[in-house]
């Protein structure tokens, strides 16, 4: 399923975009899919790509930036590698990321999960600032066949992460500890923006707690709508 959906769709949209003579394509890459993991210092686009990635997602997203650099002689493309990005919009579920799941939890005065020990560090970006790297990269004529990191280049601690989601909501929710998952290697990801800054003028700008604080008050806005919507997915 993974390699039909990520890597035949990446296939599939170049070459449909190469036939109607697109100006660009822009590639959703990942953050943690070309340098693999156990890497203290910031993740830089010129490291080497590793071969020991954990996941079929990890494998399939530095599958399509090679298919990228591939076509770019037929048509131009941009390799956007995301950070964890969060905001509004974003339901939770088994298969989301841990904001919306910690913040829906915390409503509920449910505990916090935290798969390791919690001093594991994450580069969470707010959608906005992605979408806005998302943009210059596509109008961007130097951006081509070029790769940019889209995070914000600052680290936050899970455990950190855990304890705001529980201030802004509120919240009576314990903080509990699991095993870390089998898969899940990294223990520091952060993103080296400075390429993206000197080619893109890409610049975050929206802190985390003021992210999370918007993203907290769309869940108490929304919150039966999301509740409809898990049920429906379930």
């Amino acid at each position: 399923d993974d390699l039909h959906t990520n890597g035949c769709g990446t296939l599939t949209a170049l070459m449909w975009a190469a036939d109607q003579h697109a100006r660009r394509v822009v590639y959703a890459s990942a953050g943690c899919s070309i340098a693999g993991h156990g890497i203290d210092a910031p993740i830089r686009e010129d490291m080497p790509v590793s071969l020991d990635l954990d996941t079929p997602y990890q494998i399939t997203k530095a599958l399509g930036e090679f298919y990228c650099n591939y076509f770019a002689s037929r048509v131009s493309t941009a390799r956007c590698r995301f950070f964890n990005s969060y905001g509004p919009g974003e339901v939770p579920g088994p298969y989301r990321n841990v904001i919306p799941n910690f913040i829906w939890r915390a409503l509920h005065d449910e505990p916090l999960i935290i798969t390791g020990t919690g001093l594991e560090t994450r580069d969470f970006i707010f959608v906005d600032d992605l979408v806005d790297g998302l943009c210059r990269a596509a109008t961007t004529e130097s951006a081509h066949k070029q790769a940019f990191n889209l995070g914000t280049g600052v680290e936050t601690r899970v455990i950190d992460m855990a304890q705001a989601v529980i201030r802004l909501c509120n919240s009576n929710s314990a903080i509990e500890y699991a095993p870390r998952r089998s898969w899940d290697h990294s223990l520091r990801r952060q993103a080296d923006v400075a390429l993206a800054g000197s080619v893109l003028a890409f610049r975050p700008t929206v802190t985390f707690e003021a992210g999370l604080a918007r993203t907290v008050e769309w869940f108490q806005e929304n919150h039966d709508r999301i509740e409809a919507s898990m049920t429906v997915n379930a």
